[in-house]
């Protein structure tokens, strides 16, 4: 991490119920007991979990509340009754609850891949909770090809013996996306994106009929007109990460994404693809600036109508 903040000391784990009776969790990084900063919501992607942001939330919770959740069907969340409310919408309706349950007005949204899409539908839905918005490399048109990928390991009920070796068959996949890693950055990935089971087998932590509904989403999925979701940022700062070799956030609809309204920066984060884990300096560099500098000036130009 960048920057002279402190880390944090940890988390508290928390968990809120949805309308149909889930126990879903997420982590309540505290921040400064006095502190009047406008919380940080962060949301995973597709088959990770709150684990994603543990370095962001420690840097960011030395003066503000992080929370980060897991989704139903993710970490230490309930597995849906019904595998077919696994979508963008039900999601954000379920954060809609957390919202009035965790004692939350507002913040701003950090959203990774599916988690921006969540974000999108949240602006649609109840644009006065977001206060400003990270996409990390998601925008209103999804590439084809990065679907495809995607759905090539997803949903996968794979498991094995030791973390080295979870680490080596996530390295085996991903090599291209993460070129310059090392050995303890693939065990690092490793622990983020799975846990040790009752067996003693290490497993992805996530339901697994989460790809079921992707796979039968896949085609709509790339077709999905989410531009209004987008404008629906109007007058937000907003943050738009892109790993330089994305194949799910083109370079082409980056640009379209940045000249749609004034308040959108583009950073790209250089030799990575799908998706930046945000402990990169470029990364962590363009969200302290959000948070320090576009934030309060948004504050300050929209005070007359806070309330």
């Amino acid at each position: 991490m960048t920057g002279e903040k402190p880390a944090a000391k940890g988390w508290r784990d928390s968990f809120w119920r949805s309308e149909d009776g889930l126990e879903l969790h997420y982590r309540d990084y505290a921040g400064p007991q006095d502190s009047t900063a406008i919380p940080a919501l962060c949301i995973p992607g597709l088959s990770r979990n709150a684990r994603d942001f543990h370095d962001l939330a420690l840097h960011l919770a030395h003066d503000r509340r992080v929370i980060a959740v897991d989704l139903r069907g993710r970490g230490d969340s309930e597995y849906a009754k019904v595998a077919s409310t696994y979508t963008p919408l039900q999601y954000a309706q379920d954060l809609q609850r957390l919202f009035v349950l965790a004692g939350l007005e507002r913040a701003v949204f950090v959203g990774s891949s599916l988690g921006g899409m969540v974000t999108m539908i949240m602006a649609l839905l109840e644009p006065h909770r977001l206060a400003g918005v990270v996409l990390n490399d998601i925008g209103p048109v999804i590439g084809q090809a990065g679907l495809e990928r995607i759905a090539g390991y997803v949903g996968q009920g794979r498991s094995y013996p030791t973390w080295m070796h979870a680490a080596r068959a996530l390295q085996d996949v991903h090599q291209d996306t993460y070129p310059d890693w090392k050995l303890e950055d693939w065990l690092a990935e490793a622990k983020r994106a799975m846990e040790l089971g009752n067996n003693g087998r290490i497993t992805f932590d996530y339901d697994l009929r989460v790809a079921e509904i992707f796979q039968q989403g896949l085609a709509d999925a790339a077709q999905t007109d989410m531009w209004t979701g987008f404008d629906a940022l109007k007058g937000k700062p907003v943050l738009v990460l892109r790993g330089e070799h994305s194949d799910i956030l083109t370079g082409a609809t980056a640009r379209d994404m940045v000249s749609r309204f004034d308040g959108v920066e583009l950073v790209t984060v250089p030799r990575v693809g799908h998706l930046p884990i945000l402990s990169e300096p470029v990364a962590v560099e363009a969200i302290d600036r959000l948070f320090d500098e576009r934030l309060p000036l948004a504050i300050k130009a929209g005070s007359s109508d806070e309330g």
